[in-house]
């Protein structure tokens, strides 16, 4: 695919495993991580990923040749912020291999890309932008204190109709959390419960 060559991104890490958190929780799937973050979550455990600098840049090329090896349909761009950068071109060639590919974002970014699932989680670090809530095919609140609830339905108020709604504890607090989450999500049950599986199997 050499139309795709003079692409680039600086990614962090790419790897197949299973996805571990929301709707395709259990689903095989190759994951693509880009590094360069402008949000800067407190919490965030992946906080290597915000310097863009200090990540190599791999093509489109490379990507997808290293993708395509492997059979699983799903493809998660991840980050950092994957949305800083202008992802059509990866975009569109997952899609001329076959794949159906997913976006985590906290939505701080306008997207460049036609994914087909936009996963927006916004944090409170940097307010999203509005077509975020118009994109989002699920929303997905990280709990990191019982008042994050709050914030929560703030922002489910603002999705699109079809969009899925999770409340997902932010890992260090899970056991302090998950009591709390239940019995929201039992009383509110347009809510559901995303856990950081991955994380339970010991997988990356």
């Amino acid at each position: 695919m050499t139309q795709y060559s003079s692409a680039s991104y600086p990614v962090m890490e790419h790897f197949y495993t299973i996805q571990g958190e929301g709707k395709y929780t259990g689903t095989s799937a190759y994951f693509i991580r880009l590094g360069g973050c402008d949000v800067g979550c407190v919490w965030c455990d992946v906080k290597e990923s915000w310097d863009a600098d200090i990540h190599p840049k791999m093509t489109v090329d490379e990507l997808i040749t290293v993708v395509a090896q492997y059979p699983g349909e799903l493809v998660v761009i991840t980050g950092g912020e994957p949305a800083m950068y202008d992802l059509s071109v990866l975009v569109d060639a997952l899609h001329s291999i076959g794949k159906y590919v997913a976006i985590e974002t906290s939505g701080t970014s306008p997207l460049v890309g036609a994914v087909d699932w936009y996963t927006f989680s916004p944090k409170k670090f940097k307010s999203p932008v509005d077509e975020a809530y118009n994109k989002a095919s699920e929303l997905k609140i990280v709990i990191f204190h019982q008042s994050d609830l709050k914030w929560a339905e703030e922002h489910s108020l603002k999705v699109n109709d079809a969009c899925v709604l999770y409340l997902q504890p932010e890992w260090s607090k899970r056991e302090q959390l998950l009591p709390t989450i239940i019995e929201y999500v039992k009383n509110h049950p347009k809510w559901k419960i995303s856990l950081q599986t991955h994380k339970y199997l010991e997988i990356p």
